[in-house]
């Protein structure tokens, strides 16, 4: 069999721990024997990224914005325990929220649906969207812990010199600081990236945020969103026959446990974060998610929306066999490829990307999974196998589909 032919490369992004491990069997198994892969490729393993002082991250989001098309292992966002196990310069920041800030897209994460793994939440029929704001909030934050007691204050000033000030808190001893931070421009790309993909994809789009206590900060996000709405979108809404509305984020918890699913539920960056990983667990599993983070400007990032696995690496480590599940990395990669094929005019690109989500699916819908999917099927003597087996399986079905 003939390989297909790539014309414009796709960013690259490694990562960390048992992902990256996951990352070559993709590769090896599923990808290379069927495609003339062309990559542009950046190590975002912690260990370069310190190594580099987090340059190779900017690096490759630049890449992805001259590319167009990126994909991205999962990576290791560093906290002290981290720092002093990688022997650390400093505690880097998050390389998906700098990415995020760079592209200044919305990430868009949706559970994979398989035959025989049903929802936790028993009303569930369809699946649920999370749109999830891609800059600020806790992701571009500045800490600080003070010894002593004192004034903490809130500082702007302006470049024509002028000043605003508002008391956050007069400690009376040691404690903590926070100060966060949004721009009206990139909530307005959100909005706008979040109607888009609710026409594009015929869905009602929910919207939900604290602002009876964030009275400034997320009244900012409600008010940004209800304008668009209002200005751009409520006609195209209207005659595509799909719904808008805003509600509290308590509120929205409540109502999305007695739906049905079959919606886009818009969330800010650390709420978002949150209940995609709720949203993934409750449907089957955090590595049956997919994820794709999409800018303004029309450039696509797809990336697993789990961790790096760490208890299997190190398992892994000591020579242990994993079952680890790469179903959702899998997915980065099928995504990637398909945007691909389509933007350049390949079709065959696109119906291989095709053929081996149908692969996974088939290998799991056939009994053959990995052990996190055995633990909740509803298929009668699932087999567990390892990560490598269950890859192997589906190459057998993805080569079937090739001949």
């Amino acid at each position: 069999m003939d390989k297909i032919i790539m014309k414009t490369p796709i960013v690259e992004m490694d990562g960390d721990e048992m992902t990256r491990v996951l990352w070559k069997m993709i590769k090896d198994e599923l990808l290379l024997p069927f495609i003339d892969l062309k990559t542009e490729y950046y190590d975002l393993g912690l260990k370069e990224r310190d190594k580099t002082g987090d340059e190779v991250t900017f690096r490759a989001a630049e890449a992805a914005k001259r590319l167009g098309v990126a994909v991205k292992c999962a990576t290791i966002t560093p906290n002290a325990a981290r720092v002093e196990e990688y022997d650390l310069h400093e505690m880097w920041k998050s390389p998906n929220g700098t990415i995020r800030a760079i592209l200044d897209g919305t990430v868009f994460r949706a559970p994979i649906l398989v035959k025989g793994i049903e929802p936790n939440v028993r009303t569930w029929k369809k699946p649920i969207t999370i749109a999830r704001h891609a800059y600020g909030d806790i992701y571009r934050n500045v800490e600080m812990v003070v010894d002593r007691p004192g004034k903490a204050e809130l500082v702007f000033t302006g470049q024509d010199g002028t000043e605003q000030r508002a008391l956050i808190h007069e400690f009376q001893g040691p404690g903590i600081l926070q100060g966060v931070h949004n721009r009206e421009d990139s909530i307005e790309s959100f909005a706008r990236s979040c109607f888009e993909f609710a026409i594009d994809t015929h869905q009602d789009i929910w919207f939900s945020a604290k602002d009876t206590i964030s009275k400034q900060y997320d009244h900012t996000f409600k008010d940004i969103f209800q304008r668009i709405y209002e200005e751009e979108y409520e006609g195209r809404m209207k005659e595509a026959g799909i719904t808008y509305f805003y509600t509290l984020i308590d509120d929205a918890v409540a109502r999305v446990m007695k739906s049905e699913g079959g919606f886009i539920w818009a969330c800010k960056n650390y709420d978002g974060d949150v209940m995609s990983d709720m949203i993934s667990s409750a449907f089957g599993s955090l590595a049956m998610m997919t994820s794709v983070l999409v800018s303004p400007d029309g450039c696509f990032e797809y990336e697993a929306a789990h961790g790096t696995v760490q208890r299997h690496y190190y398992r892994y480590l000591k020579g242990e066999e994993t079952s680890t599940n790469p179903v959702a990395t899998i997915y980065a990669w099928t995504g990637a490829l398909r945007k691909r094929g389509s933007l350049d005019g390949i079709p065959e690109l696109e119906t291989f990307a095709d053929r081996l989500e149908k692969a996974v699916t088939d290998t799991i819908e056939s009994g053959i999974m990995t052990g996190d999917l055995a633990r909740m099927t509803l298929i009668p003597n699932p087999k567990t196998v390892t990560s490598l087996a269950f890859i192997r399986e589906i190459r057998k079905k993805l080569e079937a589909a090739c001949l």
